[in-house]
């Protein structure tokens, strides 16, 4: 009995949400039709392709095996289904992009209605995501990483460069005094990045920079979201060290240590080679660039 493509479609939805309730919301079917289609394929199949527990379901050894070769068919399948809609002459379709929260926040979600003005026939759907998705399984199109990417079978090409700086409100600043070189931030309230950061080399130099040897450097606060610390530095919290691509959210603030010698954000535009020849990416590469242009001649 051959393989049932909707009953694959919900089995897959199931496998991926761990509960029929969460998969019937994105399925738009009631909890009870779509435990009727997984049961249904259990049968056909005659092996149980899900633990059933109080806090949810946990695939099987026979549902994991099935849900690698479900997942990488309709990963194919929405490839073939884009490259099939894409116009000969125009960009059009979904392009799906994933970058970290941070730059997606503060540097791309404002500028993508440039992008859209440009390009209406292209759907765009950001992921804003500190852990990088696997473009190989198509969990997106392509990504816009702040390190240079790890998987050697990604088209890589770095598309920028940013700036760290230091950055206190004048109402800190006023209170707790300028630092006048690095040793002077032993003293201070430092906002570090905590756990669950970004993949970027170096996050938290500013823990470290001008440290005297063995006096600790403790940091006042620690935050995962870069808009967390932003806000906690104009809020007078401490000192914390921003990249410039936060643009508009320094405004308010002011730069301390300006002469420092600071490491770099590299950026770098990442698909793969199956989409070396779309329109949607091409079109938005050159869309990053320009944009990018800009940021680094004003």
């Amino acid at each position: 009995m051959p393989l049932d493509w909707d009953k694959l479609r919900v089995f897959h939805a199931v496998a991926e949400a761990g509960s029929f309730t969460h998969a019937g919301e994105s399925l738009n079917l009631s909890q009870s039709a779509v435990s009727r289609q997984i049961q249904a394929l259990e049968e056909s199949l005659s092996v149980p392709l899900f633990h059933r527990h109080a806090r949810g379901l946990i695939l099987t050894e026979s549902g994991e095996t099935l849900n690698r070769t479900v997942r990488d068919v309709f990963a194919k399948l929405a490839m073939t289904e884009a490259m099939l809609t894409e116009g000969r002459e125009k960009a059009a379709g979904r392009l799906k992009v994933t970058t970290t929260a941070g730059f997606g926040s503060a540097w791309l979600a404002p500028r993508l209605h440039k992008f859209l003005n440009a390009h209406p026939e292209v759907n765009i759907s950001v992921l804003l995501d500190d852990a990088d998705l696997d473009l190989a399984m198509r969990e997106a199109d392509v990504a816009i990483r702040l390190h240079a990417p790890k998987q050697p079978d990604l088209i890589q090409r770095q598309i920028a460069s940013f700036n760290w700086q230091i950055f206190g409100s004048p109402e800190y600043l006023k209170q707790h005094g300028v630092p006048q070189r690095p040793e002077d931030l032993d003293a201070h309230r430092i906002l570090i990045w905590g756990d669950y950061r970004p993949p970027i080399d170096g996050i938290n130099w500013l823990a470290e920079v001008g440290r005297r040897p063995g006096g600790p450097r403790r940091p006042a606060v620690e935050i995962n979201s870069l808009t967390g610390i932003i806000r906690a530095v104009h809020a007078g919290l401490g000192l914390a060290a921003l990249p410039d691509y936060v643009g508009p959210d320094l405004e308010g603030l002011v730069q301390v240590l300006p002469e420092l010698k600071t490491p770099k954000v590299s950026a770098y535009f990442v698909y793969p080679e199956e989409m070396r020849n779309s329109k949607r990416v091409a079109v938005f590469r050159d869309f990053l660039m320009a944009e990018l242009a800009q940021l680094h001649h004003a």
